[in-house]
């Protein structure tokens, strides 16, 4: 896979200072997604003394860990899905063509990078950039596409589809 194509998106930088004998010190960290927009999602956190450091940190480390979601249609998510991290509660629902992304923040982060194009969900309990991408990931891991449930069930993905009501 091509390095090139990746977005890459800050989500949250967060200012760390330490009080030493001669004054502060300060040091930032960076929160950062990761994607090719077509189902490849890398999240980090890198720290470093100056902000371009910590954003390069995290870039690269979000790289080295893309894992890969199954979109319905290369646009949303199979179905709706809750997911806790945390306090960080999230709820996905998938949505019909020409929606967009209603979230907020960290998620619409995620859903942007991770090229879904039609969803609606709602981050319930904290604000917590860390979490709220936690459990959003988590939510997204937690679905079945009907490729995974056909194998499950040896059956194939056309009579699983087809049985949709």
């Amino acid at each position: 896979m091509e390095k090139t194509d990746l977005i890459e998106k800050l989500v949250h930088i967060n200012r760390i200072t330490k009080v030493v004998k001669g004054g502060r010190r300060f040091g930032f960290s960076a929160l950062v997604v990761v994607g090719n927009k077509a189902g490849k999602i890398g999240v980090s956190h890198g720290k470093a003394k100056q902000v371009p450091d910590a954003i390069k940190k995290a870039n690269e480390m979000a790289k080295r860990s893309m894992i890969h979601i199954p979109l319905k249609e290369g646009r949303t998510i199979h179905h709706d899905v809750y997911s806790k991290e945390g306090s960080g509660k999230v709820k996905l629902r998938s949505a019909p063509k020409g929606t967009g992304i209603i979230a907020g923040g960290p998620i619409r982060a995620v859903c942007e990078v991770l090229g879904i194009k039609d969803i609606v969900a709602k981050s319930l309990g904290t604000a917590n950039p860390h979490n709220v991408i936690r459990a959003c990931l988590k939510a997204l891991l937690k679905q079945n596409s009907p490729k995974n449930i056909s194998m499950i069930r040896n059956k194939k993905i056309s009579e699983i589809v087809s049985n949709r009501g």
